[in-house]
């Protein structure tokens, strides 16, 4: 589900969007915190000394929490492995819980006790980049560049880490929206699977009666997504070319219009105004709503019973024949304040090759941003996974779209409120034109374009 850890994309947007304003406010990095660095939670693993007396370089890796359990042990395994493999070099993993996850972050940097290296949400990056804490991994993509390696990453997903002419970061996951849909109210509405936009509305009304609903939706920052799914389906995008506020182009209005017609048909369900994303989840499970939009591992919260009634619906045309979802790339991003950047980039290029198993043991619940993990039989015999790999990643975007690449105004865009407030508009019945245009001063003033 659109969690990680129990930690909502609601709340951990909400809290960074908090210490993002103060650090503006503040001046820098430094005022967000006490001068000495919270220790986070954690499971550690570190090596010895090299033998015949010299001492390793140590480097500190802080992992944020992926995946259930067997994720955390996975990784202390690949680290122990690194480790043994290189013993002038010595990692010392530490798991970062969500829960205050960017207070740590920013403490540690202002404390000048910031970790070497670090995964992190997906716009980390580029926030702490404009913060003078990140160093760029410009040399690793040239040097990958030159050898093919960069191949072997999903298309586009090095690109949108591209900022301020730096490559802030290097991909390694991506979290992603597709509508899941239950194949028993399918199949008792005999309704088939949808292919554009006006077979999914006839669809949804047709799956609506008798205290039964075509959709489910949410309040909060997973409502939010059917905001940018509809939007990026139809060929739509917030901003221009040059990162410029586009807000009420004519593609953006039809698409939040389309949604809005299906809370008029009542086709979603009207508790959808009041529902958490758990709480939609949940209602789609006891089979109240047929289709929910959420991430990869949807299915993995619910019993098995449950489960094997959920599928996939195929990319969605929109009206002018586009497809597409929103789709978060998230990274592993270098600091500057580590002591030694050769021996991080190094331990940066060794973990991207070779994390394979924290999906294959490890369970992590986004997608590989590798094209050769995802051909691995894990995800290949896999019909759900493998069907995600192969349709909807292809036509994921960012919320960025139409820029190129993401940058720290994101953050507001998604955890302010704006969003939410708008979704929470739509799914009450008021007039989406207008509910747009009262959420459009607001996104000018995170653009600093009021």
């Amino acid at each position: 589900m659109s969690t990680y850890n129990g930690v909502s994309r609601r709340k951990f947007l909400k809290m960074s969007s908090a210490v993002g304003l103060a650090i503006a406010l503040g001046g820098g990095l430094s005022a967000c915190g006490s001068p000495s660095a919270p220790t986070p939670s954690a499971t550690q693993v570190g090596g010895g000394a090299t033998s015949g007396g010299s001492s390793p370089v140590r480097l500190d890796f802080w992992d944020m929490v992926w995946g259930p359990p067997e994720y955390i042990q996975t990784a202390k395994d690949l680290v122990k492995q690194f480790n043994d493999e290189h013993k002038s070099i010595q990692v010392n993993y530490r798991s970062i819980p969500w829960n205050n996850w960017y207070q740590t972050f920013t403490t540690a940097i202002g404390a000048g006790t910031a970790p070497d290296i670090s995964t992190g949400a997906g716009y980390q990056a580029v926030q702490f980049y404009d913060s003078g804490a990140i160093l760029p991994v410009d040399e690793v993509i040239e040097e990958w560049r030159k050898s093919g390696e960069l191949e072997d990453f999903v298309p586009g997903s090095v690109d949108i880490l591209k900022y301020d002419g730096h490559y802030v970061a290097l991909p390694w996951a991506i979290d992603i929206r597709i509508p899941w849909y239950r194949t028993d109210m399918f199949e008792k509405a005999g309704v088939k699977e949808p292919t554009n936009w006006d077979e999914l509305r006839a669809a949804l009304k047709q799956l609506t009666g008798n205290g039964k609903y075509g959709m489910v939706a949410s309040n909060d920052t997973g409502g939010t997504h059917y905001l940018y799914f509809f939007i990026l389906n139809n060929g739509g995008g917030i901003f221009t070319k040059d990162r410029k506020l586009d807000w009420m182009n004519p593609r953006n209005v039809e698409a939040i219009k389309y949604l809005s017609s299906l809370v008029k048909d009542g086709s979603v369900s009207p508790a959808s105004a009041g529902y958490s994303g758990d709480d939609a989840s949940k209602a789609f499970g006891r089979g109240e709503a047929a289709l929910k939009i959420d991430g990869p591992g949807f299915d993995q919260g619910f019993p098995a019973d449950t489960a094997k009634k959920m599928a996939i619906l195929p990319p969605i045309k929109g009206p002018h024949g586009d497809l597409g979802t929103v789709y978060w790339i998230n990274n592993i991003m270098l600091y500057k304040q580590t002591k030694d950047p050769e021996a991080t980039m190094e331990f940066l290029k060794w973990w991207s090759k070779n994390q394979k198993p924290l999906w294959t043991k490890g369970h992590n619940g986004q997608l590989p941003a590798r094209k050769s993990f995802a051909s691995d039989p894990y995800f290949k015999n896999d019909p759900r996974l493998s069907f995600i790999n192969d349709k909807w990643v292809p036509v994921g975007k960012t919320v960025a779209t139409h820029a190129p690449s993401i940058f720290p105004q994101l953050n507001a865009v998604e955890g302010q409120g704006v969003m939410q407030t708008l979704i929470q508009d739509i799914l009450q019945g008021k007039d989406p034109v207008e509910s747009m245009q009262k959420a459009e001063p607001q996104l000018k003033a995170i653009m600093g374009e009021s």
